[in-house]
């Protein structure tokens, strides 16, 4: 009897922090519609190297954030390992993040994939933000993931 107490608690727990860990993450990343990178489908930069829209009608929710994909063989890779696919800084400008820990826009279409993890970068009014990340690459990122860090937790 014990080891049911028990058990159906940690699984109320579990749903609990997984609740509150999904809402974060909502609140703090970058989503329209609660669709993250505009709809773009994340696995696409990886596999085919550029950007490429997803569609609504393939579609996965991961920790509240929804996912667009251009087809189901990206869905399911996604699925496989969802992390390895997410953008960095919750889908906000790596550049912006690590210059000064702003969430900034980003144009999806602006993107570099550094040590295996996806950077996006805003690109608009003759300010493409990638090439500044570029002059200072690893400082930046350092700095990015320790101000994505205090947004986040």
């Amino acid at each position: 009897m014990k080891s049911k107490i028990l058990m159906v608690l940690v699984v109320l727990i579990s749903a609990i922090t997984f609740g509150q860990t999904a809402a974060k993450r909502a609140a703090e990343f970058n989503l329209e519609k609660k669709v993250a990178i505009q709809g773009y489908d994340p696995v696409a930069y990886f596999t085919q190297k550029k950007s490429v829209k997803g569609k609504a009608t393939i579609a996965t929710t991961y920790e509240g954030v929804i996912y667009n994909f251009a087809s189901q063989t990206n869905k399911d890779l996604f699925l496989k390992n969802p992390a390895s696919y997410e953008p960095q800084y919750g889908g906000w400008c790596s550049y912006a993040m690590g210059a000064s820990g702003e969430k900034v826009e980003v144009d999806p279409e602006t993107f570099k994939i550094t040590d295996g993890k996806l950077n996006l970068f805003y690109n608009a009014f003759f300010n493409n933000t990638l090439k500044s990340w570029n002059k200072d690459e690893v400082s930046l990122k350092k700095k990015a993931d320790a101000n994505w860090k205090k947004i986040i937790n």
